[in-house]
């Protein structure tokens, strides 16, 4: 029973350095393998939450005709008593808060402003009060101060404010419609901005305070939309349904993150498809190498393998013997991938990589501004290690068969 393996382990060593060049190949591929779907994996979690934070909470109420407009932000699409949704929320033990988003041309003048200008902009009225029951943004306030009642101040993002070369205290002004269609004019001063890890607010955010949006826009106490915090995994779902609950008899729509964040989400996915794809390509490219590395065993041995079976070792035995030597070319490079891959992941999970510079350049979908960490998915450790390990076994079925085809006579030739 002992003699096939042990015979297998003896040709490993003896042939050492070839089993360690193709063993090395499989471990460095799993090892990127590891890396990239840790950052791949990391950056996913971590853009799901910022957009969480701070764009879409985890469901909201909408108008049943504003989302399919919703990139062009019409007030006239709004829910009517937003209060009474937050009130009946807040009953079930949810909380949720209300919100407007419209779009206007913002216009800034040349003092103190760098030049004289005007770009279309985005802006979202919030409850300075009970915004942060379900958003984050309070929190990224790096000058200034966080959005009073009532008043005429605008919270801007510093992207946005570096390119526009604003600071707290310039004025700015606000050109839109109102819920009616009437043009309206709003001058604002800058009294705080943002950084925050999500690349959105810091390029887009405009915040205003909600009491003067909807003054302004002659709003009446609508709200654009009404968002909520659930609990994630089964919590959210109960949260939803009970969302629905109240939203059926008022005639509301209830969209929960992922269908908000639609892009976000689809990103993922195709990154993900990519890992996969990467994987492949990986093990293909180690096939490809255990494959020659077992031939060429094979060709060197062809006048051994002759004496074997010449002497009543069977062809089954044989082939048992070199695909136990594929498999532990397999188990060395697979458990040198998950080794080299777990010691580099260390640092990609405490240090990460640094993209700020790119993320401020452009826009590569995901929500996170600057450092991306990778995180620890035993599941893939468990998957590289195995797929490596079965791979090797099964390309080395192919150039087993081809010695096994020649007869004894013209091995024992064989030169």
């Amino acid at each position: 029973m002992t003699f096939l393996p042990s015979l297998a382990l003896k040709n490993l060593f003896r042939y050492s350095r070839r089993t360690l060049i193709t063993s090395s190949a499989i471990a460095f591929g799993i090892m990127i393998f590891i890396l990239m779907d840790s950052l791949l994996v990391g950056i996913a979690k971590e853009s799901e939450r910022n957009l969480i934070w701070y764009e879409t909470g985890s469901a909201a109420f909408f108008h049943p005709e504003y989302w399919e407009d919703h990139e062009l932000k019409p007030v006239d699409r709004s829910i009517e008593n937003p209060e009474a949704l937050v009130q009946q929320m807040a009953s079930r033990g949810i909380p949720a808060v209300p919100r407007v988003e419209f779009a206007a041309d913002m216009i800034v003048y040349q003092d103190p402003f760098p030049e004289y200008g005007n770009i279309q902009v985005q802006v979202t009225g919030i409850d300075p009060r009970h915004d942060n029951d379900v958003f984050q943004l309070k929190k990224t306030v790096i000058r200034g101060r966080y959005l009073e009642e009532d008043e005429e101040g605008i919270m801007m993002g510093q992207w946005l404010a570096n390119d526009l070369g604003a600071d707290v205290g310039y004025p700015v002004t606000l050109v839109t419609r109102t819920m009616d269609g009437y043009y309206q004019t709003m001058d604002m001063d800058v009294v705080a901005i943002l950084l925050c890890d999500n690349p959105m607010v810091n390029r887009y955010g405009l915040y205003a305070p909600l009491d003067t949006v909807q003054y302004a826009l002659d709003m009446n106490g609508y709200a654009s939309a009404v968002y909520t915090s659930l609990p994630m995994g089964k919590g959210e779902g109960e949260g939803i349904e009970q969302m629905m609950e109240v939203a059926e008899p008022l005639g509301l729509e209830v969209l929960d993150w992922r269908v908000m964040g639609a892009d976000f989400v689809a990103l993922a996915e195709a990154k993900a498809e990519g890992s996969s794809t990467i994987l492949f390509l990986v093990f293909l490219i180690a096939a490809v190498g255990i494959s020659n590395t077992i031939l060429m065993s094979i060709m060197e041995r062809v006048r051994e393998l002759g004496m074997m079976r010449a002497m009543g070792m069977k062809d089954h035995q044989i082939r048992r013997m070199f695909l136990m030597e594929a498999a532990g070319i397999g188990f060395f490079g697979s458990l040198g991938g998950v080794i080299l891959g777990a010691l580099a992941n260390i640092f990609m999970v405490n240090k990460g990589i640094d993209y700020s510079r790119m993320m401020q350049q452009g826009d590569m979908g995901y929500r996170f501004a600057g450092i991306a960490y990778g995180i620890w998915n035993p599941g893939t450790f468990v998957t590289a290690f195995v797929v490596g390990l079965i791979m090797a076994v099964m390309v080395a079925w192919f150039p087993t068969r081809r010695a096994l085809r020649m007869e004894i006579t013209s091995c024992l030739r064989y030169v």
